[in-house]
C-alpha cells in the first residue's frame, strides 16, 4: 500500500522513521512519500520537502514566512491528490496537518490517520472538534489520553504503548558499562556521585533555567554536576554560563549519563520521563517570563494539572515541579536535597515510578501502530 507522512520537526522525524520501518514489518509493498526528515529518508521512499521547510513556531516567525507555509501548504495538497496514497499519516505537528486534513476530508475520500496526537488537552482544545470530523483513527503514545479523548469528547483512539519506554529497554538490555570506566571516558571524577542537569534542547531554555540549575547544584559539594549537553548546541554557548563552576558537559550520551547518575534537575518534556525510566529521582523545573501571571493561567485557563510527563501519566504529584513563580534556587536545592539517598521521599519517588511503568505499559509503539494502521486499511478494502 502506498503511505503518505508528514512530519514537521525533529522528533516527528524519528518517530515516524521508526514507524516507517514496522510499516514495512506488516506490508512489504509499503511505498512511502513524506514531508520529513533525514531519518525518514534513511527509510527510503520520495521526500517532497525537508520538514524544516515548515518548522516555524511563534506568532512572529509565522507571520514573516506566511507566503512559505501557504505555498507549502498548496503543494502538499497538490501532491497527495496526485500521489492517490492509501492513507495520510500525520505526525503531532497541528497547525499544518490538521489544515491537511480538513482539506482531505472535504475533497477526497483519502482517510487520515493520526500518530502521536498534538497536546490538545494542555491547549487549544478546541481543536477536537477538527479531529472528530476529520481524524479517522488517532494512534496515541500517553495512556491519559484515552480519558481525554474517549471519556471527555465521545472519540475512540488507540493506544499503541510509548516509544521511549521501548527506546529505554532496549539501551537498558545492552549497556553494561561499569560507573568507573563511564566517569574515567569523559573525564569524570570516580569519587563523586553525579547530578545531572538536563537543562533542555533550544537556546532560550538553557538561557533561563541552567544559572538557576548549576546554582542549586553547586551547594552539594559531595556531588559533582554533569550537563546532558544539547546535540544542536555548540560548546561554547554552554561556556557562557558554567564558567564560574566545576562542571562536565557531555553530548550525545544521555542514557549513558543517566545510568550512572544519582539525581537529577530536569526541565519539563521527555527527559522527566526518560529520567524515570531510568529510576533516577528529580526535580522539574521551568522558568517562565511573568511567573504570576503564569500561575494564574495554569490554575484558571490551562487545561492539564502537572507539566511533568511523570506526573501526567501517574495522575498525581510524583515529582516536584518548580516553574513559575516556584522557580527559584532556594527551591530547587531543596527539593534536590529531599531526593538525595537516605531520604525517605526518595524510596517514595522509586515507588512511584514502578506504578507510572505500569501504567506505560511494555508495548513496542510503532510496531502496534503499523499493525493496527495495515489491519484498519486491509479492513476497510
Amino acid at each position: 500500500m502506498k503511505y503518505y507522512l508528514i512530519v514537521g520537526e525533529a522528533s516527528g522525524d524519528l518517530h515516524a522513521s521508526r514507524l516507517m520501518k514496522s510499516l514495512r514489518k506488516f506490508d512489504e509493498m509499503a511505498e512511502f512519500r513524506f514531508f520529513g526528515g533525514d531519518l525518514m529518508n534513511d527509510v527510503g521512499g520520495t521526500r517532497v520537502h525537508h520538514y524544516k521547510e515548515l518548522a516555524y513556531m511563534g506568532f512572529v516567525p509565522v507571520l514573516l514566512h506566511l507566503p512559505t507555509i501557504i505555498k507549502n501548504l498548496k503543494f502538499c495538497k497538490e501532491d497527495i491528490v496526485g500521489w492517490k496514497p492509501d492513507v495520510v499519516i500525520l505526525i503531532d505537528y497541528p497547525g499544518f496537518n490538521l489544515k491537511i486534513a480538513k482539506f482531505l476530508r472535504k475533497n477526497t475520500k483519502i482517510p487520515v490517520y493520526y500518530y502521536i496526537s498534538p497536546k490538545i488537552w494542555a491547549w487549544k482544545e478546541w481543536r477536537i472538534r477538527a479531529i472528530k470530523r476529520d481524524v479517522k483513527e488517532m494512534f496515541s503514545i500517553l495512556p491519559f489520553e484515552i480519558d481525554f479523548y474517549e471519556r471527555k469528547h465521545n472519540y475512540k483512539i488507540h493506544y499503541v504503548g510509548n516509544p521511549t519506554v521501548e527506546e529505554v529497554t532496549v539501551f537498558k538490555s545492552q549497556y553494561v558499562e561499569t560507573t568507573t570506566d563511564f566517569c574515567s571516558r569523559n573525564g569524570l571524577q570516580n569519587n563523586k556521585p553525579i547530578i545531572a542537569i538536563l537543562a533542555g534542547s533550544r537556546m532560550q531554555e538553557i538561557k533561563d533555567n541552567l544559572p538557576s540549575m548549576l546554582e542549586a547544584a553547586s551547594r552539594f559539594e559531595d556531588y559533582q554536576m554533569v550537563i546532558a549537553g544539547a546535540p544542536s548546541i555548540e560548546n561554547s554557548y554552554y561556556n557562557k554560563f558554567i564558567n564560574n563552576y566545576s562542571v562536565k558537559v557531555v553530548k550525545n550520551i544521555t542514557y549513558e549519563l543517566l545510568s550512572h547518575t544519582t539525581v537529577a534537575i530536569v526541565t519539563s518534556g521527555t527527559a522527566t520521563l526518560e529520567t524515570a525510566l531510568f529510576n533516577v529521582p528529580q526535580v522539574v523545573c521551568y522558568k517562565t517570563p511573568l511567573p504570576k501571571l503564569i500561575r494564574f493561567a495554569f490554575k484558571h485557563i490551562i487545561k492539564v494539572p502537572f507539566i511533568s510527563l511523570v506526573n501526567l501519566v501517574a495522575n498525581k504529584d510524583v515529582v516536584q515541579e518548580l516553574f513559575a513563580d516556584r522557580f527559584k534556587v532556594k527551591n530547587i536545592a531543596n527539593e534536590l536535597y529531599r531526593i538525595l539517598p537516605g531520604q525517605p521521599y526518595r524510596e517514595t519517588m522509586l515507588a512511584e515510578y514502578e506504578l507510572m511503568k505500569e501504567k506505560l505499559g511494555d508495548h513496542i509503539a510503532p510496531d502496534n501502530a503499523a499493525n493496527l494502521i495495515v489491519y484498519l486499511l486491509q479492513r476497510k478494502s
